[in-house]
């Protein structure tokens, strides 16, 4: 059996970005996946500054759900779904909804958390548990709305945080590609079960020198809601475009395995 396939036969991934990000995220990537046998569904989610004007939905996390559940039920088949950063929680609230269609959650560098747990508490939580621990993430390069709806992140902020290690032209590119982000669509928290949620398998893939999710909260996030699988790159925030082809040659084997 090849990297490419599974037991189940599972071709589809659809692929959520972070904050302040498009599907554009995933351009450099996407081209090592498909050329190992999958389909590609890259998603724009509502109010990132990149969805199409035809799509009418809030910038929350139910919008957000909404519109991947949309994706999956065009596909009208299984699928592995796969959230980046901050799309890991809209990751996890899609297998909530359609548990039957998610094959495996794939949380890349993603927030893989808890019922009821935003990445605020996250943070809270680890700052009470070690006092002299210090977080600093991207909030300091934030540039905030008058009234404070929505956040950009400033160009230098971004070369420093999430694309430290990238190939410089292309690390500036995709910097310059980052547009106003509604803080509805961030600051959330999902409601997630047992029966439904907890029935998808999960892999996370880990980044050990992530500015943006430091390697702390990424080992708090695997204690407090463990997957079935997990690999480690030793890389940045954004390994689709810091070292695309080892996230490939490490993903597909270990997702051939979870999907088996």
């Amino acid at each position: 059996m090849s990297s490419s396939t599974s037991g189940t036969g599972v071709r589809d991934m659809v692929l959520i970005h972070g904050a302040w990000q498009g599907s554009w995220a995933f351009e450099a990537w996407r081209p090592l996946l498909e050329a190992a046998g999958w389909r590609v569904h890259g998603v724009d989610l509502p109010g990132n500054g990149h969805t199409p004007a035809s799509v009418q939905r809030p910038a929350t996390l139910a919008g957000y759900t909404d519109h991947v559940c949309d994706v999956l039920n065009a596909i009208a088949r299984p699928a592995v779904v796969l959230g980046h950063s901050g799309g890991g929680m809209v990751a996890s609230q899609v297998a909530e909804a359609l548990p039957d269609q998610v094959a495996a959650l794939v949380y890349l560098v993603g927030m893989m958390l808890p019922s009821g747990m935003s990445y605020s508490e996250l943070i809270a939580q680890a700052r009470r548990d070690d006092p002299g621990w210090t977080y600093v993430g991207i909030g300091p390069h934030l540039n905030w709305s008058a009234d404070r709806s929505s956040s950009q992140v400033s160009l230098q902020g971004a070369l420093e945080t999430f694309v430290h290690d990238c190939p410089a032209e292309a690390a500036r590119a995709a910097a310059a590609r980052l547009r106003p982000q509604p803080e509805s669509g961030r600051a959330i928290a999902g409601q997630l079960s047992v029966q439904r949620f907890g029935r998808v398998p999960r892999l996370y893939v880990a980044c050990r020198k992530d500015r943006s999710v430091p390697w702390a909260l990424q080992q708090r996030m695997l204690r407090l809601q463990p997957p079935q699988a997990q690999i480690v790159l030793d890389c940045g925030h954004v390994p689709q475009l810091a070292c695309p082809a080892a996230l490939t040659q490490a993903l597909l084997p270990a997702l051939e395995v979870l999907l088996a």
